[in-house]
């Protein structure tokens, strides 16, 4: 009997999702599961198929994304309500989302080749690249007879022009190190074009927009021609935007003058693992967390700010994404088909859209005040906010879906077996 089903695995620092899709050339859902709250206990459990929706705290100690992993498999394969998963015999394929992918260009199989070719780049990722490779590690051994897929964050920037992706330090220690810009959020940023391009009713290989993935990581994308062309990441995702706990842009000698400590080891480190403590204040103590006391920014992006601290986070960052629309407006000579909102806080922020369009309104958008407030409904991949008089580029609103467009990736680009 052929093998009807992909796993796709997204693994973060607090949360891991797994969604199982049909194997056929435009994937559907069958079912999806997550386990939110590892770093916050207790650890909760959410899981959709088809009409059926279950939440559940767990009492099971899970406190690694490893241990998420491996209760979400079980629980997915052994709960009645999740019958239509059957068992892992049915996997065609399991995709992978990590971060960092060095140089690579495309999504790999995993072989022992890559998987410790992916082990040397955890030093450029340690806060991001473990996670993955540990559930990576623990599907080759259970279930060795599924082919993994891994898909990179990086990969869509392979585009870079030298001149972007080149940071200006001595070029022999910089290559013999891998110091270079690589950006990230590019599974999101393939799926916001693709999407797009269809929504414009154009080649994505013609199709120029300014793609904004804000969320608790954030960060911006200039696409002229369907390629990337400039991000706002760089070495890591700590460069750019601000975010719920990442500072974003900084002078970088102003982590030194915040700690003595900078160079040492965090405690946060594991003998697998080593982060730096600057590692650690820029990219667990800052963002609106440092100034607000809290990563939902739902509680900051109101009309009515409950502290000058709030107001002030939110000043931010509508600051710091207008500078590079701006900014990316001119790389892109002013073609630019879009201006697309995208991730939780770019989907969700009637607010953000709102002032960020008013703040680059001398670019030539603006938004409809009732289309914005209304947003995007259930099924509405892309949805256009324009303000109908308006000559200037679209603002789209995409619901972009990392989980789909690996899944969407393993059918189109690998042998169906």
């Amino acid at each position: 009997m052929a093998r009807k089903s992909i796993l796709s695995v997204n693994a973060g620092s607090s949360s891991v999702k797994l969604t199982f899709y049909t194997f056929e050339k435009t994937p559907k859902v069958i079912a999806a599961a997550q386990v939110s709250g590892i770093t916050a206990p207790p650890a909760k459990l959410k899981y959709t198929s088809g009409e059926k929706q279950h939440k559940e705290e767990l009492k099971e100690s899970i406190g690694t994304p490893q241990d998420a992993f491996k209760f979400l498999l079980q629980r997915c394969i052994s709960d009645p309500e999740l019958s239509e998963v059957a068992s892992t015999d049915d996997l065609a394929y399991i995709c992978h989302r990590v971060v960092h992918g060095g140089d690579y260009e495309t999504s790999v199989v995993i072989t022992d080749e890559t998987y410790h070719h992916l082990e040397k780049l955890e030093d450029l990722a340690p806060l991001h690249n473990y996670s993955a490779l540990e559930i990576i590690r623990h599907c080759r051994k259970e279930i060795p007879s599924v082919r993994s897929i891994t898909f990179f964050d990086s990969a869509f920037h392979q585009t870079l022009p030298e001149h972007v992706k080149t940071y200006p330090i001595d070029q022999k220690t910089a290559k013999s190190n891998g110091l270079r810009k690589y950006g990230f959020h590019g599974i999101s940023y393939s799926f916001i074009l693709r999407s797009v391009a269809e929504f414009l009713n154009k080649p994505a290989d013609q199709t120029n927009i300014i793609a904004m993935h804000i969320g608790s990581g954030a960060s911006i994308c200039a696409i002229k021609d369907g390629k990337s062309v400039d991000t706002t990441m760089g070495l890591t995702p700590l460069a750019g935007l601000p975010g719920a706990t990442r500072s974003g842009d900084i002078d970088p000698s102003l982590v030194f003058h915040y700690t003595n400590d900078a160079g040492k080891l965090s405690p946060a480190s594991t003998k697998e693992m080593h982060i730096s403590t600057a590692e650690e204040i820029l990219n667990k103590k800052s963002g609106w967390k440092a100034l607000t006391g809290t990563t939902d920014f739902a509680q900051i992006a109101v009309e009515n700010p409950p502290t000058k601290e709030h107001k002030l986070a939110f000043d931010i960052l509508v600051d710091r994404i207008a500078g590079y629309l701006g900014n990316y407006f001119v790389k892109l000579d002013g073609r630019v088909d879009a201006f697309v909102f995208a991730g939780g806080i770019g989907e969700k922020s009637a607010l953000l859209r709102k002032a960020v369009t008013e703040k680059c309104r001398c670019l030539g958008c603006a938004v409809d005040p009732g289309k914005n407030d209304k947003g995007a409904g259930d099924g509405e991949t892309v949805v256009d906010i324009s303000r109908g008089d308006d000559k200037g580029p679209k603002v789209l609103i995409c619901q972009t879906d990392e989980q789909f467009e690996m899944a969407y990736g393993c059918v189109n680009q690998y042998e169906r077996s």
